[in-house]
């Protein structure tokens, strides 16, 4: 039988990247955020065009919604420290 204990030191790949893994981790958490306030956005107006009627109405809310929101949490911390 062969024996498969490993031999080596644990880590056996190259030198971790840290700075590619902080902007991949900078551009998800963006990603996240902004497809969140996009996502609410959109529940919000599809509701007010249900009971209020009217989708052009329901667009213009949509956008302000949108570029409001957007604009007061574009330097919200990724994350506490």
């Amino acid at each position: 039988m062969a024996d498969h204990t490993p031999a080596g030191p644990a880590e056996l790949g190259a030198d971790m990247d840290y700075a590619e893994h902080e902007g991949t981790y900078r551009a998800f958490l963006s990603l996240a955020k902004y497809g969140t306030l996009v996502c609410v956005a959109l529940m919000i107006a599809m509701a007010f065009g249900f009971f209020v009627g009217g989708f052009f109405s329901a667009t213009i809310l949509f956008l302000v919604i949108c570029a409001v929101v957007g604009y007061l949490i574009r330097d919200l911390p990724a994350h506490i420290t």
